[in-house]
């Protein structure tokens, strides 16, 4: 058993394995540019963020039903509840369905399928978050807002993802401030291929509460200065900074340097079928490569904890971080 988690930097997209694209796709009646699932695979090999987004939206084509996002988000709760997920805020990208013909509803209630049982079937309480693709207009992600407004009782928060460069927190400004105003939580992804500025804008300009990746925050040490003070979470995903060339080898990952500077930092999958491993897995890895001890794994699980939006159900939280600390790990013990 792996040690208690929660995933907060989960693209429901990104966990798409190629056994399940092959199924959807025959399901469906849509055909796949690939002989087979090894033939699949071998395209997982990414030079940069847009590389790996090129084959991420041409694989959703298989997505068409309510019953194809629900074995979707079954699958990956299977996987994730034999990882130690305990608790996960997984992200889903609409426009990216919208715009192929499948309606929101469509995306959303077949999701909420397998969300709206994942605790009694997978042991594993959900949260739902909405991102926009940055790389669209502010114009097409308002009008995503106003197309999710029914189904806001099964929505909790907005995100924003996709490629980062060129695309400043700032076009989403009224989005953003639209979204507060119905109550939504806020996280952006900044500071993963985007310079320091965005990390920065997304705080002051959008008003998030998490910030996904961050990762060069550390280029600027009066924002490492801010976050630490300020208690901001960043959701670090290290194979996947690896495979998209973010960092070169895992060895070379700051996350050693960001705990010991005092930010909260967790660690997650981001798109677990494409970058080589799901939360656990990543958990593994940088115990390996990074020489983290017993202690540090921990204090990753309990701000995953600490960082997740459970402020409705603080004895949840309490009864997970209850879990973290009466863990025991086991002396050969690496998917933690």
């Amino acid at each position: 058993m792996s040690i208690p988690k929660a995933e907060l930097h989960l693209h429901i997209e990104g966990t798409l394995e190629p056994e399940l694209a092959f199924a959807l796709a025959a399901r469906n009646g849509v055909t796949l540019p690939y002989a087979d699932t090894e033939e699949l695979r071998k395209a997982y090999l990414f030079e940069d963020l847009q590389s790996f987004l090129n084959l991420y939206y041409e694989l959703m084509a298989v997505l068409r039903t309510e019953q194809d996002f629900a074995d979707l988000a079954n699958a990956y709760l299977a996987r994730a509840a034999t990882q130690g997920v305990r608790h996960a805020e997984i992200f889903f990208d609409p426009q990216a369905h919208l715009a192929r013909g499948v309606d929101m509803g469509t995306v959303v209630e077949g999701l909420w399928r397998a969300l709206g049982e994942s605790e009694s079937a997978h042991g594993i309480s959900t949260q739902l978050i909405m991102c926009f693709l940055r790389d669209e207009s502010a114009e097409s992600a308002m009008a995503t807002l106003e197309a999710a407004k029914p189904y806001l009782s099964r929505i909790a928060g907005v995100g924003l993802d996709s490629a980062e460069v060129g695309h400043p927190p700032v076009k989403f400004r009224e989005v953003y401030e639209a979204a507060a105003g119905l109550g939504l939580r806020r996280v952006a992804h900044a500071g993963e291929e985007g310079p320091p500025e965005y990390i920065t804008e997304a705080l002051d300009i959008l008003g998030v509460e998490r910030i996904d990746h961050g990762l060069r925050c550390m280029e600027d040490p009066e924002l490492v200065d801010r976050l630490v003070r300020e208690r901001v979470p960043l959701t670090l995903c290290p194979l996947s900074n690896v495979r998209l060339r973010a960092v070169d080898v895992l060895a070379e990952h700051p996350l050693p340097a960001m705990l010991d500077a005092g930010l909260l930092c967790t660690v997650n999958s981001d798109d677990p079928a494409y970058f080589g491993g799901y939360v656990g897995d990543n958990f593994g890895a940088v115990r390996e490569a990074l020489g983290l001890g017993e202690e540090r794994l921990r204090e990753l699980a309990r701000n995953s904890f600490l960082a997740s939006f459970l402020e409705h159900d603080e004895e949840r939280r309490a009864r997970y971080l209850a879990e973290v600390e009466a863990y025991e790990f086991g002396v050969y013990e690496f998917g933690v």
